[in-house]
C-alpha cells in the first residue's frame, strides 16, 4: 500500500489544496460570496426552468410548483451531506478524492477512478450551451412571426459558436472571473424580477386562480400520473445540479473550508426559494391548454409563455434577456468543469494528463489546456443535436445522471467505510449527519432511475427514446473497463497527505488498520517539515 505522509507543526497552519498534500497552483482569488456566485450564476435559475419546462408542465400546474419545492428540498439535503465533506477536504477534485480517501483498500483505486470521470463528463455545460442555442433561435423565429424553423444543423452551429466562445473568455478573463461572478448573480436577479413583474402584469385579466396553480395536476404522458409527477422532478434536479461546483472551485477559494459549505447551501437555498416563487408566477399565468405551450411555435415553451403575457416586443426583450443569463452560466460552467478536470488529470487518470495537468501562469495560473479539452469534449458530445430532438434532450439528464453518481459515491464511501477517518471541518450537520447522507443516497438512486426515464412514456419510439442510459453507461462502463485493463496497472489514486497534528487516534487506527503506513515526510523540526510539504510537487505546473 502506498503511505501516507503525514507533515506536522508548522504545516498544520496550511489550508486548502496544500493541507492535503498537493502545491497550491491555482491562485486563491474567490471569496466565500464569489463561491456562492459560480454555483447560483451556472444554476441560472429562470434560463434553467425554461429549459426545463417539458419535464415538469406534464404533469399540470401542480406539478410544475409541488414537483419543485419537494424535489429542492431533497437537493438541499444532499447539499448538507455534501456541505459536511467540502468544510472537512476542499479540493478541486474533492468528490473523487474523498471517494479514495473513504472506500475500502480494495474498492477506493476503481471508485474513485469512476467517480473522477462521471464529474469530468461535461453533460451539465453540453446541456446549457443547446439550451442557449434554442434560447437564441427562438428570438429569430419570434422575430420572424413563427414562419421560420432551425434545422439540427443550425441548432448544431450556434451550439458550437457558444461552446467556443466560452472557452477562449475562460481563457482570458481569469483574473476577473470572480469579480464577474457577482456581475452574473445580479443578471440572474434581474431576469428574476422581471419575469415575475412582467408576466403577472402582461395577463392581469386572465391570471389562473389558486386552485388551478397549486391543485390543478395534469399527465401529459403514457405514464402513471404518479409518475409524471416524479419527472417534474428533474427540471428542479438538473438546475440546481451545480452546486458541486463550489467543491470544484475549493483551491481557488479563501477560507475554502467556510466558503465551500456555505456557497454550497446558499445557491441551492436561493434556488429552493427564488424557484418556488416563479414556478407559482408561471403557473398562475401560463395558458390553461399546456399541451399548446409546450408544443409552441417557438421552439421554446418560456418564448410562448413570454408571448402571451407581454406580447412579441416584450417576448423578444425578455427572451434576449433569458439567453444572455444561459450564455454567462455556460461561461462560469466551463471554468468550474475545467477545474474538476485538471485536478483528474494532475493525479495522472485523464488520457494525456501529463499534456493536461499543466497550468499557464501567463494567462494567470489556470489550467488552460483542461479549459480547451473540456471544450472539445462538449463539442463532440453536442452532436447528439444533429440525430434528433430526443437525442439532444438527453443531454439534460446526462448532466443528472454523472452528477448523482459523483455525488452519491463518496458519501456513501464515508458512511460504510470510513467514517472513522471522517474528521469534521468548520461546517458540521452533527448527529444528523448520517441519517442525512442516507437520505442522500437515496435520493440520488431515484435521481439516476428518473434520469433513465423516456420522458414521453414506456414504450418509447427511437424519437422519444431517451438515449441517457447509452451515453452513461458506455462512460461508467468504458471508465471501469478501462480501469481493470490498463490503469489499475498504474493509478492510485489522489495524492493523500494528511497533517498528523490534526488527525484524532480513531483517524489513525482506521488508517493504520487498512493497511496504510503513517510516515513523517523528510527533515528534522517543524520548519523543515513545513519546508519539505511546501516545496514537494505532483509535476510541472507551468505552460511552455
Amino acid at each position: 500500500m502506498r503511505p501516507i505522509d503525514i507533515p506536522r507543526a508548522v504545516a498544520s497552519r496550511r489550508t486548502g489544496a496544500s493541507k492535503l498534500g498537493y502545491k497550491q497552483e491555482l491562485r486563491r482569488n474567490f471569496t466565500m460570496i464569489e463561491v456562492f456566485g459560480i454555483a447560483f450564476s451556472i444554476m441560472g435559475l429562470t434560463p434553467s426552468i425554461a429549459s426545463t419546462l417539458a419535464y415538469s408542465l406534464p404533469a399540470g400546474p401542480a406539478g410544475l410548483v409541488w414537483g419543485w419545492f419537494v424535489a429542492s428540498s431533497f437537493i438541499f439535503i444532499v447539499g448538507l451531506a455534501m456541505a459536511d465533506l467540502g468544510s472537512a477536504m476542499p479540493t478541486s477534485g474533492g468528490l473523487y478524492w474523498w471517494t479514495h480517501y473513504f472506500a475500502s483498500p480494495k474498492t477506493r483505486n476503481a471508485l474513485s477512478f469512476l467517480v473522477g470521470y462521471s464529474n469530468t463528463l461535461v453533460g451539465g455545460l453540453c446541456s446549457i450551451d443547446y439550451g442557449f442555442a434554442l434560447m437564441f433561435l427562438s428570438v429569430i423565429v419570434i422575430a420572424r412571426d413563427g414562419r421560420w424553423e432551425p434545422s439540427n444543423g443550425i441548432v448544431y452551429v450556434v451550439f458550437m459558436c457558444c461552446v467556443l466562445v466560452h472557452g477562449v473568455l475562460a481563457s482570458t478573463l481569469s483574473k476577473v472571473m470572480g469579480k464577474l461572478q457577482t456581475v452574473f448573480v445580479a443578471a440572474n436577479f434581474i431576469l428574476i424580477a422581471a419575469t415575475i413583474i412582467a408576466l403577472p402584469i402582461g395577463r392581469s385579466g386572465e391570471r389562473n386562480d389558486g386552485r388551478f396553480i397549486f391543485g390543478s395536476t395534469g399527465n401529459l404522458t403514457t405514464w402513471p400520473t404518479g409518475w409524471t409527477w416524479f419527472l417534474s422532478w428533474l427540471s428542479p434536479i438538473w438546475t440546481i445540479g451545480a452546486f458541486d461546483s463550489c467543491v470544484h472551485m475549493s483551491e481557488e477559494a479563501a477560507n475554502a473550508t467556510r466558503a465551500v459549505p456555505y456557497g454550497i447551501l446558499m445557491s441551492i437555498g436561493s434556488c429552493w426559494i427564488f424557484g418556488f416563487i416563479i414556478c407559482i408566477v408561471i403557473a398562475a399565468c401560463i395558458n390553461p391548454e399546456i399541451e399548446s405551450v409546450l408544443g409552441s411555435q417557438f421552439g421554446q415553451p418560456m418564448a410562448q409563455i413570454y408571448f402571451d403575457a407581454v406580447g412579441k416586443k416584450g417576448a423578444l426583450g425578455l427572451m434576449s434577456l433569458l439567453f444572455i443569463v444561459q450564455f454567462l452560466m455556460g461561461l462560469s460552467i466551463v471554468v468550474a468543469a475545467s477545474r474538476q478536470a485538471w485536478a483528474f488529470s494532475r493525479d495522472g487518470a485523464l488520457p494525456f494528463s501529463t499534456f493536461f495537468r499543466r497550468i499557464s501562469i501567463r494567462l494567470g495560473y489556470i489550467p488552460f489546456r483542461a479549459v480547451w479539452g473540456c471544450v472539445f469534449l462538449a463539442l463532440v458530445l453536442g452532436l447528439l443535436c444533429l440525430i434528433d430532438p430526443a437525442a439532444a434532450t438527453a443531454l439534460f439528464s446526462l448532466a443528472v445522471a454523472g452528477n448523482n453518481v459523483a455525488w452519491g459515491v463518496p458519501i456513501f464511501c464515508r458512511l460504510v467505510w470510513g467514517n472513522k477517518k471522517f474528521k469534521p471541518g468548520p461546517f458540521y450537520t452533527g448527529k444528523l449527519s448520517k441519517p442525512l447522507g442516507w437520505m442522500a443516497i437515496i435520493f440520488l438512486i431515484f435521481g439516476i432511475l428518473l434520469a433513465m426515464m423516456p420522458a414521453g412514456g414506456p414504450n418509447p419510439i427511437a424519437a422519444s427514446m431517451n438515449y441517457t442510459v447509452v451515453v452513461n453507461c458506455a462512460v461508467w462502463g468504458g471508465s471501469l473497463l478501462y480501469y481493470y485493463i490498463d490503469a489499475r496497472k498504474w493509478f492510485i489514486g489522489p495524492k493523500i497527505t494528511l497533517n498528523v497534528e490534526e488527525l484524532t487516534n480513531i483517524q489513525e487506527d482506521a488508517i493504520r488498520e487498512e493497511g496504510l503506513q503513517i510516515e513523517r515526510l523528510p527533515g528534522t523540526g517543524a520548519v523543515s517539515d513545513a519546508k519539505d510539504a511546501a516545496t514537494k510537487d505532483v509535476g510541472p505546473t507551468e505552460e511552455v
